[in-house]
């Protein structure tokens, strides 16, 4: 009966909403799910570990002071890197397995080793920096550039993994309420507002005039901390990574 009153309240195909489609994302499957928060967030790790790169690999090895802001911006794209994931593995994941057969729930325990792997190679990417500011001198920055590389291998497979095969789970089993509802409990859950301050135009950096509009929405509060947020920001970036700060995923 449950299963039958569900499939009553999703969407017809003719009413599905169009998905977001961004540089770099692998897939943008189709259902009754938005899955534009999931797709904006997908599109900030690419394009932060792009600037990664290409700054680590311009700037000179003798910057202390700039390899130094370099690690502070670090830490707020592991942050947020790690909540992500954290929401994923207490919410989305549990609610899709309790709602699936045993071949989808295969696929998602490989979403969560796959975050397993992930978070060593960001731990790899911290020591690297701190083995810059403690080593001057072009080895250490070749060696922090190796590991910006394997964690945008492994970070770009799993995004690409997820997209087109665990995101085809949400739009099969998932309706628009319960996506709202786990956002709620589970991605934007303790969030305070000067997370937000941090967050919101960092997410929103780079995205196109309507992919932004489509995200903000009605939503007032997310409207106002972007528009008293985003000019600092972008201020900040353009500072840190000077060229590379125009850099967005790649195709």
């Amino acid at each position: 009966m449950t299963d039958a009153l569900d499939r009553l309240a999703r969407p017809t195909r003719t009413t599905w909403p169009a998905q977001l489609q961004l540089p770099g994302q692998a897939a943008a499957p189709d259902g009754a799910v938005d899955l534009t928060p999931m797709f904006v967030m997908h599109h900030g790790f690419r394009r932060d570990l792009r600037r990664f790169l290409a700054a680590a690999r311009t700037l000179p090895g003798e910057d202390l002071a700039g390899f130094r802001a370099l690690r502070g911006r670090w830490d707020l794209f592991a942050e947020i890197l790690h909540h992500h994931h954290a929401g994923e593995d207490s919410g989305l994941w549990p609610l899709l397995r309790s709602q699936t057969g045993p071949d989808e729930r295969a696929l998602l325990d490989a979403m969560e080793e796959e975050h397993e792997v992930i978070d060593p190679a960001l731990a790899a990417v911290a020591q690297a920096f701190d083995d810059v500011l403690a080593h001057v001198g072009p080895p250490a920055r070749r060696r922090l550039v190796d590991r910006l590389m394997e964690l945008e291998q492994v970070l770009h497979v799993h995004l690409a993994h997820e997209e087109r095969e665990a995101l085809p789970i949400v739009q099969r089993t998932l309706t628009q309420q319960q996506w709202e509802e786990l956002e709620r409990t589970h991605f934007r859950r303790g969030l305070s507002l000067g997370d937000l301050v941090r967050m919101v135009p960092w997410a929103f950096d780079g995205l196109t005039p309507a992919a932004r509009q489509r995200m903000l929405g009605n939503a007032a509060v997310l409207r106002l901390v972007w528009r008293l947020s985003h000019r600092r920001f972008e201020r900040r970036e353009a500072a840190l990574f000077g060229s590379a700060a125009t850099l967005g995923p790649a195709y």
